[in-house]
């Protein structure tokens, strides 16, 4: 695998930071990324999302969904079972798990569900009235211009 130095972009550039903070976020975690839990993220209307994660084995008292710092965090911890169960094949992984989200600017949790082994977290993304682009009306000055006109003095040019 290739890697990248972005301390270069750091120096070079002012504000920035994030762009340079999300490539190499990208760069350094895409192999250390586990596979398990599997989940799935869509888009469900134009600024909003699900991430669905299938959690089969967990209850919903198991299960964490916390959001700091720009970042979703999902974990599970299955309580120490009180009872020996003899298992003649284990397909089924209820092993403890974290999994972790970057949630862009401005994209918030509404809200999360537990049903049928799958943990549904809804988000949205509500960009504040201030960053809307607006259209900004053209004003047309074309009745009194209060324009001063030169004229040439003749003694002058002669």
């Amino acid at each position: 695998m290739r890697t990248f130095d972005f301390a270069p972009l750091h120096r070079a550039t002012v504000g920035f930071d994030q762009i340079a903070d999300m490539m190499d976020r990208v760069m350094s975690s895409e192999a250390q990324q586990p596979t398990y839990p599997p989940y799935n993220i869509e888009k469900t209307a134009d600024d909003a999302y699900r991430i669905s994660v299938a959690v089969a084995g967990f209850s919903a008292e198991d299960l964490s969904v916390e959001v700091k710092e720009n970042a979703l965090v999902v974990a599970a911890r299955k309580a120490d079972e009180t009872e020996e169960r003899k298992f003649l094949h284990r397909g089924i992984a209820t092993r403890a798990f974290e999994r972790r989200f970057a949630l862009a600017d401005h994209v918030y949790v509404t809200g999360a569900s537990h049903s049928d082994g799958m943990l549904h977290i809804d988000l949205k993304r509500e960009v504040p009235e201030a960053l809307k682009p607006r259209r900004v009306a053209i004003a047309s000055d074309t009745a009194d211009n209060n324009v001063v006109e030169a004229s040439v003095d003749q003694n002058a040019v002669n």
